[in-house]
């Protein structure tokens, strides 16, 4: 048995099954007076389709103008579709204005079921039925002398559902049936097989009164019509009827300044930015990252990883449904990452070393990094980012920093700029104290090392005078240039034995930025 998935058409099923099992059961007459009012309310909905399927065929010719060649074949169908449903609907009507003949002389007069206008509304209503209990009169018409109901009216009946079924299928094309054979309403009613009754006939109109009769028929006629707008709705999607119409809408604020300073005018493009539920073809990219579309609405998200001007650019295209034909759009917007930030700094330790690059970062909160302006004083600048700079400077003593711009009042940072601190000279890990023979012999020269200084800067050993003195004998001294150990400083520390004591003295080293070397720590070790 198939159901509608109408909910007003579910809901006339259900009330005309009501209705027949209560009148099965001789419930009073008031159960005709509500078969009435379901047969009016079919009417009501049979008018309402067909005024709608009215407007469809000329949107349907004028859509299919674009393209006569491909699209012509469709608004071609409209009309014998219409055809289809009338000549169905006709025959229903025959149908109905026999059983309204209550003498059954083939003449209606004014005690028949015919139409009249509403009092009320004006629409045109049947009469009141005067044989509407009649149970002989739809068994005679629509069963006929096989009381079976194999063959006659009812039975050619079913067999015009079932033909015009198929028929309206055939205005589909072949590949698209699959998706539509839901949507075609005519379809012979497959519950009077489980009922006992030998046919369709016999189980839908074998004594039944005349007035449980016609909701029936007028349904027939209802099916028919929604048929016919299912078609019809097809045929108009074939054409592009399916053309996007803007039914989702957003006001959009597009401001021309990211930041403003307090005294300046906040000023926004205001607009409304439309799309559609009905949106296909349509793909967003982003920097090369494919964005889901939903509505017509592509959400894009970056994570703020690092402060600055950041730039994206978007390119869209959307496909025509109808013609295929491809439209491409891009742009490049920008937006500004800044940060919560608290700074505290102690005024004594605002330094710059020379010769290395020291890194500054300059940012106001409110002020677009673009609209800064930083100087220095005394040190040499560069940009080297959004927000980021390196300083570098060439002798001792003052400097300054001076930011301005933006509606910023001129301010200026002061720094000390200072040489890079003394390294230590060591051996290994060892600026002194006892050391193994083997270990002391391992080493192949003296090295300078920047402790906990945080720049990356190294410096370099330009000589120091090794001594060694070993118990009872003289002492033996070799003037040593650069880090590694020349040939008379190797022997004698090859020539180390434990109670031997080695004496590193005038250790002189060269860090960037020093125009001459500077004297460090000296050094003792005791071989043991």
């Amino acid at each position: 048995m198939s159901i509608p998935k109408e909910p007003r058409q579910l809901m006339i099923n259900i009330m005309y099954l009501v209705l027949t099992a209560m009148l099965a059961l001789n419930v009073s007459a008031e159960i005709f007076n509500a078969f009435k009012l379901v047969d009016k309310s079919l009417q009501k909905s049979n008018d309402i389709l067909d005024q709608a399927n009215a407007n469809i065929p000329a949107e349907v010719a004028r859509l299919a103008k674009k393209d006569m060649k491909r699209l012509g074949k469709y608004a071609e169908r409209t009309g014998p579709v219409m055809d289809l449903s009338k000549t169905f609907s006709d025959t229903i009507d025959s149908y109905i204005l026999k059983l309204s003949d209550s003498n059954g002389d083939g003449v209606l007069d004014d005690q028949d079921y015919v139409m009249k206008a509403d009092k009320e509304t004006g629409e045109m209503v049947r009469k009141d039925l005067k044989n509407k209990k009649n149970f002989d009169i739809t068994t005679r018409l629509m069963i006929g002398k096989d009381i079976t109901g194999k063959t006659g009216p009812a039975a050619d009946l079913k067999n015009m559902i079932e033909a015009y079924q198929t028929k309206f299928m055939s205005f589909i094309d072949e590949e698209d049936r699959p998706a539509y054979a839901s949507k075609i309403s005519m379809k012979v009613d497959d519950a009077w097989e489980s009922s006992g009754k030998p046919s369709w006939a016999q189980f839908n109109f074998g004594h039944m009164p005349v007035q449980a009769v016609l909701p029936m028929l007028t349904k027939m006629k209802n099916d028919a019509k929604s048929s016919e707008t299912a078609v019809l709705n097809y045929l108009m999607g074939k054409v592009g009827g399916e053309d996007i119409v803007f039914n989702k809408f957003r006001v959009v604020s597009a401001p021309k300044k990211s930041y403003v300073i307090k005294g300046e005018k906040f000023e926004t493009e205001l607009f409304l930015s439309a799309s559609s539920d009905k949106i296909k073809g349509m793909s967003v990219n982003v920097d090369g990252r494919s964005i889901p579309v939903k509505d017509g609405v592509a959400n894009y998200t970056a994570n703020a990883t690092s402060t600055g001007v950041k730039k994206y650019n978007v390119n869209i295209s959307i496909t025509n449904p109808v013609t295929g034909e491809v439209t491409r759009e891009k742009g490049t917007f920008e937006y500004e990452v800044g940060e919560r930030s608290v700074n505290v700094a102690a005024t004594k330790m605002n330094v710059f070393y020379i010769g290395v690059e020291n890194p500054v970062s300059v940012t106001a909160a409110g002020i677009s990094s673009n609209a800064l302006k930083v100087n220095g004083s005394g040190v040499v600048l560069k940009k080297g980012g959004a927000s980021g700079y390196t300083v570098t400077a060439s002798r001792p003593g003052e400097a300054s920093i001076t930011v301005s711009g933006g509606g910023l009042e001129t301010t200026k940072f002061p720094f000390r700029v200072k040489r890079i601190p003394d390294p230590v000279a060591r051996l290994s890990k060892n600026s002194g104290g006892t050391m193994g023979n083997g270990e002391f012999k391992a080493q192949g020269g003296v090295g300078a090392f920047l402790d906990n200084f945080d720049f990356d800067a190294k410096c370099k050993i330009q000589g120091y005078i090794l001594t060694k003195l070993a118990p009872r004998q003289d002492p033996i001294e070799s003037n040593n240039a650069g880090a590694r150990y020349n040939d008379k400083s190797s022997r004698l520390v090859k020539s180390a034995k434990p109670g031997d004591t080695y004496y590193f003295d005038n250790v002189k080293a060269k860090c960037p930025g020093d125009s001459a070397g500077r004297k460090i720590n000296s050094m003792v070790f005791k071989i043991k």
